[in-house]
């Protein structure tokens, strides 16, 4: 992958994380899963060299493992249960939570070598990054969908 060209793109990268780290802290305070990723990611803006530590590498490999396992289960769970529209299901945005975990933490895996990323690994980390914000916003305005939320999501927001 080609290093991206200018001052811009250690920046873009330091932003990108920031939003994530703000993202998997509010998604961390109704699920715990998301406490690990916000570490992870802050650790990652602050300096995208911890990713070559092995603490940092470890801990991330392992929850990118359980949550890769997670999101086969609840896959199969709703290839075989669901009702409606995947996003109307608790279990399918659960599971889209932890695509946005596992993709987010394998972005930042390889950033210990080339902080700024490539072009492509910047382009793909800014749309993950915006990606959680749009799909609330999209979420919340949207009647129908907010309808068929459990109570506990009600209350949340």
């Amino acid at each position: 992958m080609a290093p991206a060209q200018g001052r811009w793109a250690p920046a873009l990268w330091r932003s990108c994380n920031g939003l994530m780290a703000a993202f998997f802290a509010l998604a961390a305070v109704v699920q715990v899963v998301y406490t690990i990723p916000a570490v992870l990611t802050l650790l990652v803006g602050l300096n995208p060299l911890v990713t070559g530590n092995f603490i940092w590498k470890s801990v991330s490999a392992i929850h990118t493992f359980f949550c890769t396992v997670w999101a086969v289960g609840l896959a199969y769970y709703l290839l075989l249960h669901t009702q409606q529209n995947i996003l109307h299901e608790e279990e399918g945005r659960e599971l889209f939570g932890l695509v946005i975990i596992t993709a987010w933490i394998s972005l930042c895996y390889s950033s210990s070598r080339n902080p700024a990323g490539g072009r492509i690994q910047l382009a793909i980390a800014t749309v993950i990054a915006l990606f959680p914000f749009i799909s609330w916003t999209y979420i919340y305005i949207n009647k129908e969908m907010r309808s068929s939320w459990p109570t506990h999501c009600k209350t949340v927001i």
